[in-house]
């Protein structure tokens, strides 16, 4: 009888040698690893000096079930993002860590995060262990912290008054704690695996910012909720995921408009995007151009090193493209090793130059392929690469994609790691191999017996 897709899940996780976990890097390895035995031995801790008693026990429960209604109310769409997402667990964790003992705000991530990867029936279990483990030592470091603040300016319990202004501030500090802590343990994490992402990508853009003050302001607002009466909690489940949906449509729309992979504009808003572009140059009568770039030998590193070094050389080449581009120039991933760059404001010899510096760039980089990316192999790429101008070829962006891509056809006939530039009236690939075609003579039919 076949095993069901739970069954074989539980079985994977149970093969320790064949843990996700141990792939990763070294260094990255071990601060995975080293987080979640940081935040054991805090609990351990923690839970030595805990008075037990069933009404804290009771409230645990209570906030952990709203939790979990959250959890299971989010899309699972909405969690597949290469971003950090806002998953609004944090709003449950705070009420915890202020009106509860520390061990209970440290122990809170473990269900809820269960329930997600439970939920999302994908992704790496050691990544959900290392969140509940970021989330529970940074929240419980902020228990602590607040549990200690004089009862006259805090306390276990809300006050009236001038006392229940200076109870919420010292809840809004604990928050702040809190939340900044489990963000640095994330972001290092995030670093460490990918030295090429930006902090301002992560954490200073509208949409993180805007997601980040919507939990904190929720999380203090539930924290007070409950500690006026515990019951009163059922009132803060709906507003929590109307908020959580209305966050939830900007992750999505910017979800529409991006390659997850890379983080380029995908194929339909490039092209609108382009569009747009090229009808204010042509007003405008201003310079514009367009290269498509395309990796060279790219499938010989998926076959050769794996599926997972080829994420990785794209994501280099990506990065590489954010780094030498201009703000307003426009970068969109248009298959699986090519891309497409708009360059406003420039005429043919200047994107030359960008194209040229482009790709010496690329060729200079070097892609760490084993655990250990400083000493372990590596890897080089080339790209060739095709420009289009408008005063050149023409208004429409159909023809400059055209002449831009029968540019790098040739720079690939040419011998790969140069940069062509088109001109009018030049064949397109598709022209060119129905001459090559044409060429070739057809065979004579075998002469019969």
């Amino acid at each position: 009888m076949e095993a069901s897709s739970a069954t074989r899940r539980l079985r994977a996780a149970g093969m320790v040698r064949d843990w996700a976990w141990w792939r990763l890097p070294w260094l990255l390895r071990c601060y995975v690893g080293a987080v979640p035995l940081a935040a054991l031995a805090l609990i351990g801790v923690t839970a030595a000096r805990t008075s037990w008693s069933p009404a804290d026990l009771v409230k645990f429960l209570v906030l952990v079930g709203c939790g979990a209604i959250s959890v299971v109310a989010t899309p699972r769409i909405a969690r597949g993002q290469a971003a950090m997402v806002r998953d609004f667990l944090t709003v449950w964790v705070l009420p915890v860590a202020i009106l509860l003992p520390p061990v209970y705000a440290m122990l809170m991530p473990a269900p809820l995060l269960a329930l997600t990867q439970w939920h999302m029936r994908w992704g790496m279990i050691y990544r959900r262990v290392f969140t509940a483990a970021a989330i529970g030592l940074a929240y419980g470091v902020a228990s602590i912290a607040f549990h200690a603040i004089p009862a006259s300016f805090a306390g276990p319990a809300l006050g009236s008054g001038v006392h229940a202004l200076t109870w919420t501030v010292s809840a809004l500090l604990g928050e702040v704690i809190g939340w900044l802590g489990h963000h640095v343990l994330l972001v290092t994490a995030v670093k460490m695996s990918d030295p090429t992402a930006r902090l301002a990508d992560l954490q200073l853009n509208r949409e993180a910012l805007q997601g980040d003050l919507a939990q904190i302001d929720l999380g203090i607002v539930i924290t007070v909720v409950v500690a006026v009466n515990t019951a009163l909690v059922v009132f803060a489940v709906p507003t929590v995921l109307l908020a959580r949906r209305f966050m939830m449509h900007a992750q999505l729309l910017a979800k529409s408009r991006i390659d997850t992979k890379t983080g380029l504009l995908n194929v339909s808003t490039w092209e609108s995007e382009a569009e747009q572009e090229i009808a204010r140059a042509v007003r405008t009568r201003s310079a514009l151009s367009i290269a498509m770039i395309d990796i060279d030998h790219f499938k010989v590193v998926n076959d050769t090193y794996g599926h997972l070094v080829g994420d990785k050389a794209l994501r280099a080449v990506t990065g590489a493209l954010r780094e030498q581009l201009r703000s307003y120039d426009l970068a969109g991933r248009f298959g699986g090793e090519e891309f497409a760059i708009l360059l406003p404001q420039t005429r043919e010899a200047q994107a030359l130059r960008i194209a040229e510096r482009l790709r010496t760039h690329i060729a200079s980089l070097t892609i760490g392929v084993g655990e250990d990316a400083a000493t372990g192999p590596v890897i080089r790429l080339t790209v060739s690469v095709g420009v289009a101008s408008l005063d050149r070829i023409g208004s429409e962006l159909t023809d400059l994609l055209a002449a831009a891509d029968a540019a790098l056809y040739l720079a690939k006939q040419a011998g790969r790691n140069q940069t062509r530039i088109a001109t009018a009236g030049a064949p397109t690939p598709l022209a060119q191999a129905a001459q090559v075609a044409e060429a070739v003579p057809a065979a004579r039919p075998a002469p019969s017996a």
